[in-house]
Order: C-alpha cells, then sequence, then structure tokens
C-alpha cells in the first residue's frame, strides 16, 4: 500500500478506501446491489446471469435443465424439492407434476400418473421431483435421455427416528409401539408387512429407490441393489452433510449459487413447546429415546438401508475429493454466509423457523402431520413486490407449491386437492390413519390414493394402465 501514499491520506480518504473494499466484498458475494444506499433488496434471489452458475470443476457449462430428483422420505428432501420449484418457476420450464401430491405411493412409479402425460416424447418435461416409489423403465418414458438423476440418503437410525414421529399414526407398526426403543427391541413383534403403511418402518430407503424392502439381507442381494442404483444415478446426496452435498449438486448442474442455497423446509420441532405429554404416558422425548444397543438393533432390522448408506456415504466422500477439501470448505462457507444474508432479508425472527399458528399469512403454513408440530418461517413486512415473490419462493411449504405450479401449468383444469390450503385454509391435521382395507393394501386391487387419503383421477388424456412391473430382487 506504500506506492498509495495511505499514510499521507487524512481520515476521510482512509474512511473512503475502507468502505470502497467493504463493498467490493459485498459484490462478490450478492450482499449489495447498485441500490442498496436506498436499502432496497435484490429483485430476485436467482441472478440469471451466467456469472455466477459458471465455476463448475470442468470450466464453464450451460445449466441442466432436465432433471429427475427422487424424493426419499426423511431426509431434507423437501428442501431441495423447493429449490428445483424455484429454479424451474423463475425460468418457465415444465414439470412433471402427480395427479395429487405423489405419484401413486407407495405403488411403483407409472408413467400415467402425471399430469398432462401423452405418451412418450409427446411432451417434454423439464424437471420430475414429487414424491414417488421409484421405476426406471416408467420415468424414462417421461423425462428426455439427458436427464440428470440425484437423490439422498440417511443414517437409517436417524432416518427411522424421524419417520417413527412422523409417522407414528399412518403405520400400524408404530402406532401399536410404546416407543421407539419398544419397536428396535423387537420390530418382528409389531410389524406386519401385508398392512398398509407398514414399509415406513423398514428399509425405507430401499423401499423408495423401488426395491424389496422386506427381503432378507444377503451380501448378494445389498450389492446388486446398491450397483442397480448405480446404473440408474448420477449423484448421491448425504443429508447429514448437506451443505456439502449442495456444492456438488450445484457443480454437477452448473447452477447458480443462490439455486441451492435454501432455509430448512418441513423441519420438525425438536420437543412439545409447552412441555406437555404425547400419549398421557411420555413425552416426545422419551418416546424417541434410543440406547446404544437399540440403535444397533435398528441398523441391523434396516440392514439393506445401512448398507446403502454405507456404501453411497464412501462414494460420496470420494467425490469431495475429487472435487478437493480445500476448494470445498470454501464454498460451503461461501454458501452458508450467503443463506445468513438472505435469512437477514426475506425473514422475521432472526430467521428461525416457527410454529404454524404463528405465521400470520395462512397460505404458507406447513401441512402437520405426526407427533411434533411442523415448522415454517414468517416474512419481514415491508419488503418490495420483487423481493417478496423471491423470498416467499424461498419459505414456500410444498404442497401449496405444488398447487401453484399446477395452476400454472393447467389454468383451466379444476383446483387441486390441497387448493384450499394454498388459498388460505389452516392446514388439516390427521390424527389418525385410515383403516387398513383389504383392496387398499399393496397387492390388491384399489382405489388409488395418496398417503394422506386424498382419491386420486384417472389421468384425462389416457387411461391409466395395470403395474406392468414386479418388485425387483425378490
Amino acid at each position: 500500500m506504500r506506492w498509495l501514499g495511505c499514510h499521507r491520506l487524512g481520515p476521510i480518504w482512509k474512511a473512503l478506501l475502507v468502505f470502497v473494499a467493504i463493498a467490493f466484498t459485498g459484490q462478490l458475494l450478492g450482499f449489495f446491489n447498485k441500490s442498496w444506499m436506498q436499502q432496497e433488496r435484490p429483485r430476485s434471489v436467482f441472478p440469471l446471469s451466467s456469472e455466477d452458475a459458471h465455476g463448475s470443476p470442468n470450466g464453464p457449462c450451460r445449466p441442466h435443465t432436465h432433471v429427475m430428483f427422487l424424493k426419499t422420505h426423511k431426509t431434507a428432501s423437501s428442501t431441495v424439492l423447493n429449490m428445483l420449484y424455484r429454479f424451474g418457476e423463475e425460468r418457465g420450464l415444465r414439470f412433471a407434476l402427480p395427479l395429487g401430491y405423489q405419484f401413486g405411493y407407495p405403488l411403483l412409479f407409472n408413467a400415467h400418473r402425471v399430469k398432462g402425460y401423452r405418451g412418450p416424447r409427446v411432451l417434454e418435461f423439464n424437471i420430475i421431483g414429487n414424491h414417488m416409489r421409484y421405476n426406471k423403465p416408467e420415468v424414462e418414458k417421461v423425462m428426455p435421455a439427458d436427464t440428470f438423476y440425484f437423490s439422498i440418503v440417511r443414517d437409517p437410525v436417524a432416518l427411522a427416528e424421524s419417520s417413527y414421529a412422523y409417522y407414528k399414526a399412518v403405520a400400524p407398526a408404530f402406532k401399536r409401539a410404546k416407543g421407539l426403543g419398544d419397536f428396535a427391541n423387537d420390530p418382528r413383534r409389531y410389524y406386519d408387512p401385508r398392512l398398509r403403511n407398514n414399509h415406513y418402518a423398514r428399509n425405507l430407503l430401499w423401499f423408495d429407490f423401488g426395491l424389496d424392502h422386506n427381503a432378507n439381507y444377503t451380501a448378494g442381494l445389498a450389492h446388486r441393489g446398491e450397483a442397480e442404483i448405480r446404473k440408474s444415478f448420477n449423484l448421491i446426496l448425504l443429508s447429514e452433510y448437506f451443505d456439502q452435498s449442495m456444492v456438488l449438486l450445484r457443480h454437477a448442474l452448473c447452477w447458480p449459487l443462490d439455486a441451492v442455497v435454501s432455509f430448512s423446509l418441513n423441519a420438525r420441532q425438536p420437543k412439545p413447546a409447552d412441555g406437555g405429554s404425547w400419549g398421557s404416558k411420555a413425552n416426545l422425548g422419551a418416546a424417541l429415546a434410543l440406547t446404544d444397543e437399540q440403535r444397533l438393533k435398528l441398523r441391523d432390522w434396516n440392514a439393506l438401508d445401512w448398507h446403502l448408506y454405507l456404501a453411497f456415504n464412501r462414494t460420496f466422500w470420494e467425490e469431495v475429493d475429487r472435487f478437493g477439501r480445500v476448494r470445498m470448505e470454501a464454498e460451503v462457507i461461501l454458501l452458508r454466509t450467503r443463506r445468513e444474508v438472505l435469512a437477514r432479508v426475506c425473514l422475521r425472527d432472526g430467521g428461525k423457523p416457527v410454529e404454524a399458528g404463528r405465521i400470520r399469512d395462512k397460505t404458507i403454513r406447513p401441512f402437520q402431520s405426526g407427533l411434533v408440530k411442523i415448522l415454517g418461517y414468517e416474512l419481514h413486512p415491508g419488503l418490495d413486490n420483487s423481493t417478496r415473490q423471491a423470498c416467499l419462493r424461498m419459505i414456500r411449504p410444498e404442497i401449496q407449491y405444488k398447487d401453484l405450479l399446477d395452476a400454472q401449468q393447467f389454468p383451466r383444469a379444476q383446483p387441486p386437492p390441497g387448493a384450499a390450503i394454498a388459498a388460505g385454509a389452516a392446514a388439516p391435521v390427521r390424527r389418525e390413519p385410515l383403516a387398513p382395507k383389504i383392496g387398499d393394501q399393496l397387492g390388491g386391487n384399489s382405489i388409488e390414493r395418496d398417503w394422506d387419503g386424498t382419491r386420486l383421477g384417472r389421468n384425462v388424456s389416457l387411461p391409466v394402465r395395470e403395474r406392468d412391473g414386479k418388485d425387483r430382487f425378490r
């Protein structure tokens, strides 16, 4: 700095230099725009210029716009789906949307469950990501050949804890157990594979990938399932390392930084806010408490999922090593810093999620299910319209966002089943599961319903075909 003669500058000039340096740093991180002095927010949280989109490990690239995300359960997948919704909505991409809110889950995916589907290659779809039970041949009928396939997995013990809390009233095996520890001690005492929704209680990842989750574990079976998933998917992420996962995903898709900056959606409250009890016997903490021995038992009960998690954990860190550990650390810091900035711009309460009842805008209250409250966010009041719309995309719950996209793509269609929620009605709370019926079981002929009981209509373009595929590796 000697050549600048800083030692001769007065206090005003020194202050000016400091201000310029701070402003330049802010521009690199996207903190400020040209109207920062007027405290205006950026027009959009997704810059559409290619400046931020480049930075792939392979140099300049074009963003992927054909994307298939297998939305596995209880793995932070709702947050990932929100990213896909935002990216596609801002760019006018076409989504492959379900008739209800899931693609006939827990049945295997069928192309004719996509709203507006008229046959292979008749209409191009860009993004598909709602819950399904994966069925590769049927997905390939919907998505173009150059589609990027990815998914996300989670430690099966943590997944079991979340699944128990969320599906306690839905899965008969969980409903019968006094607590997750009680279930872990003797799962077969409570588990009946014939009952609807019991798939939530065993090898849920394996099930979502379209495999037989009730098969007894063998090394050969586990490796064949792993190999089949590897053939189908370009990238498998880890829920426990979400930010690192988003960095890998951003570079794989060649998307801008803001496309993978997110707020955690569909998060559950750790414990009842009022300190109350569940079931008038034990509080939630006791219901989910596990000993080390019970954790080992859950891994054994979910042995196929545990194999997948270990296998893709190794692959994940191999990807990180190829990317570069130092580079990864730098990009994670950048992503987290950007998230903090956008939280200050968008959110009330310091950016912390709040109970649905505290959210004044009923149209963005999250759907409630299970033992614990599902949290959401409130926007800062007084945001200019463009900033508010950009922030709203980041916090809009999954059900309402799907309804919005459905209305945009099918403006003449009847309102979807959840339109009342998006229109402002309070989200319903399902306290009891649907009574299991013989016709509702996976193997029987039945009226097709979503997980919450919504009756699915038929696609008006083509009749729904019967399942022609069988579960693999039986």
